[in-house]
């Protein structure tokens, strides 16, 4: 049944909607696609060396099998620390706007990427070099927590709402580009080095590189208005002094259903984008160069699901494509190790694609749901945080515990754990109502 908030956001016959002209749209979408780019290249390149690299320069004492857990463990905490980020980021996005909060996560993301770039390593300065690893994976996590609902919302506040799914997909399609663009720039860097000199300081050239384009994501974040639905909202000063908590007590229960709904796509992604490179690397002994151009296919693979998802989302409704992939991907966890453990590049390459492909199509339409389903007030930040939370469970721990059960007992079996993560996406996209009809500057709440 449609809660009483969901209802009150449908606009009436003939309100009309105060977004930005389609005119404007390719430009607004091309902003927020680049600089979510720009953002999450620099956060899953981490991902990235986490699983080829980072185990054997950061946690070479541990051995290989630990040396990878921790590192998973290094990127796992950047997940805690997302929700926090969407705290404190929704905050100032929800009372000050969403421009001057994307400038922010933007500087504080690149500033600690490069930091990552010009590490010294645990064989340089032992036990300091993973601490301060910790330390700047915090930082990366604060960001990105703040990073994903104000660009997703700078599109969806001026998109029109008959094609809002499509616009709004902009900011996670970046994404997707943003996975394509670290596995490729890994890839080159790694093609005239040998295993060691890549290893010794090859690695770097993608995290140093990033400067050059936070500049570029800086000049276009610098040069947006603020969103014509949070302007109107500021102008009748109706913002909220505490975003956060005003949303808990207004809409507990969305942001809940929001945040199991949202789990398997991190879980895919990440399984995708950061796990199955270590796999397909330690596991399989497939070659790096060939580990990293199936994660070139794979982030190829997540853009071309977003497109579908979102498209049809404006069709058939957001539900039901959520839905689907929802469907998908249950059945998929159980199939996957099975085809990868094959251990093929083509049955890798396969496990990668389709893997990432139905994490896109769920993904797709979740920005402009994720934006129909809360109030202006508080918007930033409830999305914000539903988005992040589930990032812990589905992004965090699946990479670090995924060594230990696959080692122990299978990938069937950790095939299982997946399959149940998904499942709880299932169920809580089957209580959420369609929103695709929603306005998002109704003044009835």
């Amino acid at each position: 049944m449609m809660s009483e908030h969901q209802s009150s956001l449908q606009s009436p016959a003939g309100t009309a909607s105060s977004t930005t002209g389609g005119s404007s749209m390719p430009r607004i979408a091309i902003a927020s696609f680049t600089g979510s780019v720009i953002e999450f290249y620099d956060f899953f390149i981490y991902g990235i060396a986490a699983a080829l690299v980072f185990p054997h320069i950061f946690f070479p004492a541990l051995g290989s099998a630990a040396g990878t857990v921790a590192s998973f463990a290094t990127l796992g905490v950047a997940f805690v620390a997302r929700p926090i980020g969407s705290i404190l980021f929704g905050h100032f996005g929800d009372r000050l706007g969403r421009k001057k909060t994307l400038v922010t996560t933007l500087l504080m993301m690149g500033i600690a990427t490069v930091l990552v770039g010009l590490m010294p390593t645990a064989g340089q300065i032992g036990v300091v070099a993973p601490i301060c690893l910790v330390v700047l994976r915090i930082v990366q996590g604060l960001a990105a927590g703040g990073e994903w609902a104000g660009a997703v919302l700078f599109a969806a506040e001026n998109a029109p709402r008959e094609k809002r799914g499509f616009w709004a997909m902009f900011p996670s399609l970046g994404g997707g580009a943003a996975l394509v663009l670290g596995n490729a720039t890994f890839l080159l860097t790694g093609l005239g080095m040998s295993n060691e000199t890549f290893m010794s300081w090859g690695w770097r050239i993608p995290f140093v590189a990033s400067a050059v384009l936070i500049v570029v994501g800086l000049w276009i974040r610098l040069r947006i208005d603020e969103t014509p639905v949070f302007a109107t909202q500021l102008a009748r000063r109706e913002t909220s002094r505490l975003p956060f908590f005003e949303a808990l007590r207004r809409q507990p229960k969305q942001i809940l259903l929001a945040s199991g709904m949202v789990i398997m796509v991190p879980t895919f992604t990440y399984l995708g984008s950061s796990y199955l490179t270590n796999y397909g690397a330690s596991a399989l002994d497939l070659p790096r160069t060939a580990v990293l151009a199936m994660g070139v296919g794979g982030g190829v693979a997540i853009s071309l699901g977003i497109v579908v998802g979102a498209v049809l989302s404006d069709r058939v409704g957001r539900r039901r494509v959520i839905l689907t992939g929802a469907i998908l991907a249950v059945t998929w966890s159980l199939a996957l190790f099975p085809i990868v453990d094959i251990g093929s590049t083509w049955a890798f390459g396969l496990g990668v694609f389709l893997t990432m492909f139905i994490s896109g199509v769920a993904y797709g339409p979740m920005s402009a749901l994720m934006s129909e389903l809360f109030h202006t007030r508080y918007r930033y930040t409830a999305a914000g945080f539903s988005y992040n939370a589930a990032h812990i469970v589905g992004g965090a721990i699946p990479p670090m515990v995924a060594a230990a059960i696959t080692a122990a007992y299978g990938g069937f079996v950790f095939g299982l754990c997946l399959a149940a993560l998904c499942t709880v996406s299932l169920l809580c996209v089957r209580a959420l109502a369609e929103t695709r009809h929603y306005e998002l500057d109704s003044d009835d709440y």
